[in-house]
């Protein structure tokens, strides 16, 4: 199978694997090259894939989307971190990725609180033109 691992800004993993196994919401699977078309939306964990010499490598993903269609695993995810110890990219997906979380968090918070001043606003300058 032909992986690929996109990432906003690049293709970060364009390789071949016989074994691709990944986290969605409902736990873990493995994909080889025989199971049907497959759909999932992946959860920040981590997703490995087996090339043809037995080599396994490991990265670890933000939440995304993995679709296999016949012999290509496409996957579409916000971050990607390539590594070999599993320990520390276990530790990687818990501080990087739920920090991004975070974040995000904050932001909508702040974008919420924005709008609604702005509806108050509009409101206030409505009654001033009555």
């Amino acid at each position: 199978m032909k992986l690929k691992v996109l990432v906003p800004t690049e293709v970060f993993v364009d390789e071949e694997a016989i074994k691709v196994t990944a986290e969605a919401e409902n736990g873990s699977f493995c994909l080889l090259p025989q199971h049907i078309d497959f759909l999932a939306a992946l959860v920040p964990g981590l997703l490995s894939f087996e090339r043809a010499s037995g080599e396994e490598l490991f990265l670890a993903v933000d939440e995304g989307l993995l679709i296999k269609r016949d012999q290509q695993v496409l996957v579409a995810t916000r971050q990607a971190v390539r590594g070999g110890d599993l320990g520390e990219l276990r530790r990687t997906v818990q501080e990087q990725f739920e920090t991004l979380d975070e974040h995000e968090r904050t932001c909508h918070s702040a974008i919420a609180k924005l709008e609604a001043d702005l509806l108050r606003h509009f409101l206030e300058f409505g009654e001033l033109m009555k």
